[in-house]
């Protein structure tokens, strides 16, 4: 092939994917080429498991019973608005009205500036009062250790090397965070460390039980009630929501992209909201809402009919926050989620586009959307987190006292 050739070639490629097209082509290629995707593994090498240790350093004897006990929680830098660190500073919280004493030990390799993330903990969590320091400058001082995610696993084998008492709250089976490859071993090896695991759900202990014969305690999830709730009287619902997360696999965003697509060529006339990130390659009218406060989220619940709630590790929080607001969750049906989240207006479907689409095309048809948002915020009246809080808070007393 000429030169020129392959020029007008190139000019005619160019042409078709336009500025934004070039402009990705450009990164993707400083991407590959500059290593960047070694930031997003957030752990140096030398902080990983060469192996899986069969036992611990853990205390001769139990603290006297009704002791305040110092318990140690290590988790990544948390960001405005995160719903993992807000479910875990939940627990914190819970643990601190019972008498006792929380320390965040936070992980990053890139370094920390714990002066700011404890400005940042304080404003967006105000209600936690627990100590915050860096990781990587030891584990120490705590009755107790509660690993909160696979990386952080790995941290509390390298860093707490002291006597004591380890857990692990597990919010979702994290090996599926990858492909089947090296950093989901890694995820994956940590459900076999001498940790005491407590798995948010029943979906998650099945998953992990599936895959290494290990039981862990289960603890339910809870819902904000108080929070999500149904809108004024003769609110007007139309259209449906989605929540946009593009670069977490687990939440299935192609496979919502293309539902989105078929559900629009049946229902023009519905309007599609996304919140969350921005999307790409949804060529479809949209209207994006950004980051949401609770507040502006259940607003936007208690005015559109249904909404994608998608998650392949663990059921999704946002299918009963938005049946607390009426709005009727579509969730991807997976294998033991019924058990987590048995509401009778959940609109299971089966993981393809058709099947998505089908059940938004059930929601936004069905008889008296009223009655129907009416019953489905009844269905959540009441939820709360506090039952979370009392089963994870008696298991870290039980497992550091023995009682």
């Amino acid at each position: 092939m000429s030169r020129g050739t392959q020029l007008i070639g190139k000019t005619r490629r160019a042409l078709a994917v336009g500025l934004p097209g070039i402009a990705q082509r450009i990164a993707q290629r400083a991407y590959r080429k500059t290593g960047a995707a070694d930031l997003l593994f957030n752990l140096d090498l030398d902080d990983l498991l060469v192996d899986v240790p069969a036992e611990l350093p853990v205390p001769a004897t139990r603290p006297e019973q009704g002791r305040p006990l110092r318990i140690g929680w290590v988790t990544t830098p948390p960001a405005a608005g995160s719903g993992g660190h807000t479910t875990l500073f939940r627990i914190v919280e819970a643990l601190e009205a019972a008498g006792h004493t929380g320390v965040l030990f936070l992980y990053d390799k890139h370094g920390l500036d714990v002066a700011r993330l404890t400005s940042v903990i304080r404003e967006y969590w105000p209600g936690m009062q627990a100590e915050i320091r860096d990781a990587r400058a030891g584990i120490e001082d705590v009755d107790a250790v509660v690993a909160t995610s696979w990386e952080s696993a790995h941290v509390i084998v390298k860093y707490a090397r002291s006597p004591m008492r380890r857990l692990y709250f597990i919010q979702d089976y994290e090996p599926f965070f990858y492909g089947h490859g090296a950093e989901s071993a890694l995820a994956a090896m940590t459900y076999r460390l001498p940790f005491r695991r407590i798995a948010l759900g029943e979906m998650l202990d099945g998953m992990i039980r599936e895959q290494t014969g290990l039981a862990s305690d289960v603890v339910p999830f809870g819902c904000d009630s108080a929070v999500y709730h149904l809108p004024a009287a003769g609110t007007a619902r139309s259209g449906i929501v989605f929540y946009c997360r593009p670069d977490f696999p687990r939440r299935g965003y192609q496979l919502a992209c293309i539902a989105l697509m078929v559900f629009h060529r049946r229902h023009p006339d519905q309007e599609i909201h996304v919140y969350g990130a921005p999307p790409r390659g949804l060529s479809i009218p949209f209207t994006f809402h950004g980051r949401m406060t609770t507040s502006a989220l259940n607003d936007l619940y208690g005015r559109t009919i249904a909404g994608l709630a998608m998650s392949f590790t663990n059921i999704t929080l946002v299918a009963e926050e938005m049946l607390a607001a009426g709005n009727i969750p579509v969730v991807n049906d997976i294998p033991l989620a019924r058990q987590v989240l048995p509401n009778p207006h959940v609109l299971w479907a089966e993981p393809t586009a058709v099947a998505l689409a089908d059940a938004l095309s059930a929601a936004v048809t069905a008889d008296d959307l009223a009655g129907r948002a009416a019953d489905a915020a009844a269905s959540v009246v009441g939820r709360s987190w506090k039952p979370t809080q009392d089963a994870v808070v008696r298991i870290i007393v039980e497992e550091v006292t023995g009682a």
